[in-house]
C-alpha cells in the first residue's frame, strides 16, 4: 500500500523530495476536470500559476464582470451578480432546519476554541525606566476579513468554527465568508447554519481564484478585505499568494498532510487510522517513520483492514499510493531528525511515551501525543486552529490563531530629561550615518537653553 522507503538507500532524499513536491503550491496536482476547464476556457494548457494570474488581473480591471465570467464558466453559467451575496433568509432557514445535535457541537466547539484563543492572546505592554521614557506596545485588532471555505467534495463548518472564532476574539468585526456555490459550499446547511449561529451575515457563492481577487480587490457586491484565511485547492493558495501585498494572508497552503511516529509500543490500528484520516482529504500526504521493520509491515496491514470499511476507502486508497510513505529509519534519533526537516502540518505521536519525541520536536505546525489524541481532535474541536502551515513551512510559519488577526504598532512618549539623557547616543549614530537632519530634530529642542 504504502510506498517503502529507507533512509539506508542511496535514492531515498530524491525519492522523498519528489514525493513532497508533488503537493506543494509550486507543483500541478489537479484534477482532470480542472485541466479539461483550463484547455476549453483559455484555448491552451496553461499552468495553475499562469491560470490565476490570468483570473486575478481581470477580476482587478474588470470588477463584477471578471468574477461573473469565470464564475459561469467554472461553477455556475446561469450566476448573476445579484447571486453573489447568499441571502439572509436563507442562512436563518438553514439554521432552522439542522438538528439540533449539530448546533450543541457548534457551540461546544465555540466555547472551546474562544477559550484557548483568549488565552493566547496579546495584550498591550507598557515599558517604564524610570529616566522620562515611557514605551508602549498596543495591539489592534483587523476591520475585515475574508474566510475562505472549500466546498468542492466535502463541506466544511470546521472551517468557519476554526476561522471566524479567532477573528471574532481577536475583535475583528467585519467577517466575510467565501465558498463556491455548490451544495457542499455556500448553499450547505450547515456551513450557513455554522455562520449564522457565530453572528456572520455575509457569505459569498463565489470560489477559486475569482473568489480570493474579488476579496482583495474588492467589487460593487462584495467589499475588499484586510486579510483573506483559509484552505483551498493549488488554485484558491496560488491566487493567495498572486494578491499578498494588496492583502494579508495567513499563508500559501498545500493539501493536508500527516506524520505519524510509531515503534514498538504502537498499536497499529491508531497509526493506521490517522494516516487514512489524513489521506481521504484526497489529495493528502500521509507518511510513517520508524525504525523498525515489523511494525510497518503491521501498519501496512492494518491499513488495508481499515479500507475495507470507509465510505470513502477509493479515495484515500488513491492519496495512500500516490502519496503516502512508510519510512525505515536507522533509530530513534534518525526518525527525530527526519520529522524536524519535513516540519509536517500534523505530527502524530503514536507512542506509549509521546514525551519523550515531543521535546526534540522543533518543526511542526501542530503535535498531536498519544493514543488518544488522534489529529481530528484539531480538526474539528480541541481549541487551535487547523490552519496549519503545510509543505514543511512549519520551519518558519506557524498555525492561524486569534494573534493573526491584531495589527501592532508602538507609542514612544518622553520626557525632556529623558531626551537629553538619550540625545548623545542619537547625535553619535546620525553622524556616522550622515543624517544630520535626524540630529537636529532632537538638537533643537534644547537649543537656546542654558
Amino acid at each position: 500500500m504504502l510506498t517503502r522507503l529507507e533512509t539506508t538507500s542511496g535514492q531515498f532524499s530524491q525519492s522523498l523530495d519528489a514525493l513532497r513536491k508533488k503537493l506543494s503550491p509550486d507543483g500541478s496536482v489537479v484534477s482532470a476536470r480542472s485541466q479539461q476547464l483550463t484547455l476549453s476556457l483559455f484555448g491552451e494548457p496553461l499552468s495553475p500559476q499562469q491560470v490565476v494570474e490570468r483570473i486575478c488581473r481581470e477580476v482587478r480591471e474588470q470588477g463584477t464582470q471578471g468574477v461573473l465570467k469565470y464564475a459561469r464558466a467554472l461553477d455556475n453559467p446561469n450566476i448573476s451578480a445579484g447571486d453573489l451575496r447568499v441571502p439572509e433568509d436563507r442562512m436563518v432557514e438553514a439554521h432552522r432546519q439542522v438538528s439540533s445535535e449539530f448546533l450543541e457541537a457548534v457551540r461546544a466547539i465555540r466555547d472551546n476554541v474562544s477559550r484557548f484563543q483568549r488565552a493566547i492572546l496579546h495584550r498591550d505592554v507598557e515599558v517604564a525606566d524610570g529616566t522620562g521614557q515611557v514605551l508602549k506596545q498596543r495591539y489592534t485588532p483587523l476591520e475585515r476579513i475574508g474566510i475562505c471555505v472549500p466546498g468542492g467534495a466535502a463541506a466544511y463548518p470546521s472551517t468557519v468554527l476554526m476561522t471566524a472564532v479567532p477573528a471574532q476574539v481577536a475583535g475583528v468585526k467585519g467577517i466575510a465568508v467565501m465558498a463556491p456555490p455548490t451544495n457542499y459550499g455556500a448553499y450547505n446547511p450547515e456551513v450557513l447554519a455554522t455562520c449564522y449561529e457565530l453572528g456572520i451575515r455575509e457569505v459569498y457563492a463565489v470560489g477559486g481564484a475569482q473568489g480570493i481577487a474579488s476579496l482583495a480587490y474588492g467589487i460593487p457586491e462584495i467589499p475588499a478585505v484586510d486579510m483573506i484565511v483559509g484552505p483551498g485547492n493549488l488554485f484558491v493558495a496560488l491566487a493567495k499568494r498572486f494578491v499578498y501585498g494588496t492583502v494579508a494572508i495567513d499563508s500559501i497552503a498545500g493539501p493536508s498532510e500527516v506524520i505519524v511516529i510509531a515503534d514498538r509500543t504502537s498499536k497499529p490500528a491508531n497509526a493506521a487510522s490517522d494516516l487514512i484520516a489524513q489521506a481521504e482529504h484526497s489529495p493528502g500526504s500521509s507518511i510513517v517513520l520508524c525504525s523498525d521493520r515489523d511494525v510497518l509491515d503491521a501498519i501496512d496491514r492494518e491499513i488495508e483492514s481499515q479500507l475495507r470499511t470507509l465510505e470513502r476507502a477509493e479515495l484515500a486508497r488513491a492519496s495512500l499510493v500516490d502519496f503516502g510513505a512508510s519510512i525505515r529509519c536507522r533509530d530513534e534519533d534518525e526518525v527525530i531528525d527526519l520529522c524536524n526537516r519535513l516540519a509536517p502540518e500534523h505530527l502524530q505521536i503514536s507512542v506509549d511515551e509521546p514525551d519523550r519525541f515531543s521535546e526534540r520536536i522543533r518543526n511542526a505546525g501542530a503535535i498531536f501525543k498519544g493514543h488518544y489524541s488522534p489529529v481530528a481532535l484539531g480538526d474539528y474541536a480541541a481549541g487551535p486552529s487547523h490552519v496549519l502551515p503545510t509543505g514543511g513551512t512549519a520551519r518558519w510559519a506557524s498555525g492561524l490563531s486569534a494573534n493573526h488577526f491584531l495589527r501592532s504598532y508602538s507609542e514612544v512618549a518622553f520626557t525632556r530629561e529623558g531626551l537629553r539623557a538619550i540625545e548623545p547616543h542619537v547625535t553619535e549614530l546620525a553622524d556616522k550615518e550622515g543624517l544630520t537632519a535626524h540630529r537636529e530634530s532632537v538638537k533643537v529642542r534644547f537649543r537656546g537653553e542654558a
